[in-house]
């Protein structure tokens, strides 16, 4: 068997330990585990319905067996079924016939086994195992390993909130802002995001080989299979879809997919702009013992969590955006393209989950130098033409971009020809007065009150 060291993906090899909380929603074995719990809550729900007569409510002794067949379900279980697939090339048939052996063993069971997979196509249980799947991996690991990410950037916004820096647009020396505010940019971004990927509703279906309930109906045709169908899949915690082909077409798939790319998106531009602050020396990085930066340059401190965010991300959104593009398309009423691009979404949402805790590893290493940003600060205050030219507006000075201009275009100039620049402006006192007060440092604008806020 394969080992993190002969692993072919680096997410069971290198990353194996990181990834073990979706492993438990994503691995072969939980897979299995999935449909087997599908087979067994349609089992009950059929057993509770009057209309269908010949099986009857299944005793407390009984429930309580099923619900601890579920519960203990382990790997041991799961080779058995794997096995059984081996003769029958079939994934779902051999949950179905591994049921059978074990209910079978169960007197009250054993008269009614006919009733595990009743009317069922294999998409009606894969569907449901898959959207169970991504719906309670999204509540329990993916948007708290996201949650975290963003409460730590914010803290770090609030604490940064005054702290004045300057920005650069097209990469040169712009307006001021302050640290804590173009972090807070990304806190508000990310959290409109994850709203976006907590608000997909999951969508399932248990409508037989085609969609309309044709092999239901066969067996029992005074029964109202969609109402009971509908109950069933929303007893799942899940949306239910009334109009399908063989499969659930996955367009709900596609909406979360497309928002976790989305969240991932931003995250790149933050990987991106905070490793390019740690290179420009406004963010230091926290030493750990032992750790090595270069092979051959000791100096080196490198941002490593923010380029490792930064690549599994972006191999996380191949991913999703091919599954959301792939997975709503189907050949007339079936094909099983689906089948093999729906077992990688625990590949694209283990890179996801890695991107977010290598930005988080990175954020907590960081360690703002207010001395140099307050000396790029200090080496550009030709930023202060933009204050100057507004209050020339203001006051009617004709030409005020086009002396502002002359002035400053290409050029560095320090605090006292601004100073002189501005006392001779045909402006009110008070208004030079304000202006020979300003500094790059405290032409913030509302900066400081922004990231306070978020």
């Amino acid at each position: 068997m394969p080992t993190p060291l002969t692993a072919l993906s680096p997410l069971d090899g290198r990353y194996a330990k990181s990834l073990d909380s979706l492993r438990a929603y994503f691995s072969e074995h939980a897979l299995i585990h999935y449909r087997v719990r599908v087979e067994l809550e349609w089992l009950r729900a059929l057993a509770a319905e009057r209309g269908v007569r010949e099986l009857k409510p299944f005793s407390k002794k009984t429930a309580a067996e099923l619900t601890r067949l579920v519960a203990e379900f382990s790997e041991r279980d799961g080779e058995h079924i794997k096995n059984i697939e081996a003769e029958t090339n079939h994934d779902v048939k051999a949950i179905e016939y591994w049921l059978k052996g074990r209910l079978g063993k169960n007197r009250e069971i054993a008269r009614s086994l006919e009733f595990v997979h009743f009317a069922c196509t294999s998409e009606d249980i894969n569907n449901l195992a898959y959207a169970q799947m991504l719906s309670e991996s999204r509540k329990r690991v993916m948007l708290p390993a996201l949650d975290a990410l963003v409460s730590a950037l914010r803290a770090l916004a609030r604490r940064h909130a005054g702290l004045a820096m300057l920005s650069r647009t097209h990469g040169q020396p712009a307006s001021p802002t302050t640290l804590g505010k173009e972090l807070a940019n990304f806190v508000h971004r990310l959290r409109r995001a994850r709203t976006a990927i907590a608000r997909v509703s999951v969508l399932g279906k248990i409508n037989g080989a085609v969609g309309n309930y044709n092999a239901h109906l066969a067996a029992y045709p005074e029964l109202d299979w969609p109402r009971f169908a509908k109950r069933f899949v929303r007893s799942l915690d899940l949306e239910f879809n009334p109009y399908t082909i063989q499969i659930e077409p996955h367009d709900s798939y596609a909406e979360l997919f497309d928002a976790y790319a989305r969240a991932n998106t931003v995250l790149l531009d933050l990987d991106r702009d905070l490793w390019g602050y740690v290179s420009l020396g406004y963010f230091s990085q926290k030493l750990r013992a032992g750790e090595v930066g270069s092979s051959t340059m000791p100096h080196k401190v490198n941002p490593i969590d923010f380029e490792n965010s930064e690549g599994n991300v972006g191999l996380a959104n191949a991913l999703l955006r091919h599954l959301s593009e792939k997975l709503p398309v189907s050949r007339w009423q079936r094909d099983l393209s689906d089948s093999t691009a729906l077992r990688n979404v625990g590949a694209a949402l283990g890179h996801t989950l890695l991107g977010y805790r290598a930005c988080l590893r990175g954020l907590g290493k960081l360690e703002a130098d207010p001395r140099r940003l307050a000396e790029d600060l200090e080496a550009n205050w030709e930023v202060l033409a933009e204050p100057i030219q507004q209050v020339m507006r203001r006051y009617g000075v004709p030409e005020a971009y086009e002396k502002l201009k002359a002035l400053t275009r290409g050029r560095r100039l320090g605090k006292a020809q601004l100073a002189a620049f501005v006392r001779k402006l045909p402006v009110p006192a008070a208004a030079k007065k304000r202006l020979l007060a300003l500094t790059p440092a405290t032409y913030t604008g509302l900066a400081e009150a922004l990231a306070k806020r978020i």
